[in-house]
């Protein structure tokens, strides 16, 4: 087993999502600006702007700490990620590369940024492990606006456009099969509760491989100051979106 284990460790430490992050002494890694803002823009196609380099209120993606879980800690049956605090560039993160039960992504002074519980069994197919790490990040990064504006107009809401505030609360994976190589994702069903001017939205997704669903998953995200729905102003902030896609590909 202890073999079995290390090969699978070697293995996965070589995907591509390497180039996306800093190894440091002690196994501590980190992320530069740039870094984090070309995952989100060459690997999830999110062109949030919290992601862009020279961004004021700068964060690194939560899907890139999702990838870097599983790259280094491998494909659970069951797995819950909980996210509690934004992370910067160039912090120093304690990252797990085994869990038994829960595990936490920290920094040196304690400060928790990411919860993980897994149950199950363990997969062992890099191929696996890097399909569902693309699959899902291209999917949480269309988030905005293919799914939330849709979802937003369903409810008459909409965040400010000022201060968009779209949090990245929690993801849960429950794999009904882990002997498979290739794995897409679907979007199964979304909802949004409001209570005042906070919104709670659930987007639901299927994981299938060569047609079969082969597990199931959802993510939640909080949306905060939200005000009456506006289609003019929803538009310009679409508009907005796509204009710095577009630069960014131009």
């Amino acid at each position: 087993m202890p073999a079995l284990c290390s090969l699978f460790q070697s293995v996965v430490g070589f995907m591509f999502i390497e180039k996306y992050f800093n190894t440091l002494a002690a196994g501590k890694i980190s992320f530069s600006r740039q870094q984090a803002s070309d995952f989100a823009k060459q690997v999830a196609d999110d062109f949030n702007p919290l992601h862009d380099a020279d961004a004021k209120r700068f964060c690194v993606p939560g899907d890139l700490l999702f990838a870097v879980i599983l790259s280094r800690s491998g494909l659970y049956q069951e797995m819950r990620f909980t996210f509690s605090g934004m992370v910067n560039d160039n912090v120093a993160l304690n990252f797990p590369t085994k869990i038994t039960d829960k595990a936490v992504v920290n920094d040196d002074n304690n400060k928790e940024y990411l919860h993980v519980e897994v149950a199950g069994q363990q997969a062992t197919n890099p191929q696996l492990i890097e399909a569902l790490i693309k699959a899902y990040v291209e999917f949480s990064g269309h988030t905005f606006p293919h799914i939330l504006v849709k979802l937003m107009a369903e409810n008459k809401v909409m965040i400010n456009p000022a201060r968009p505030m779209v949090m990245y609360q929690s993801m849960s994976i429950n794999m009904l099969r882990l002997d498979v190589d290739s794995v897409h994702l679907q979007l199964a069903k979304t909802s949004l509760t409001i209570e005042g001017k906070r919104g709670d939205a659930w987007l639901e997704f299927d994981l299938l491989s060569n047609n079969e669903v082969v597990g199931h998953g959802k993510k939640h995200m909080l949306l905060s100051g939200l005000r009456d729905y506006d289609q003019a102003t929803i538009d310009n902030i679409v508009a907005q979106y796509n204009a710095s896609k577009a630069n960014y590909i131009g």
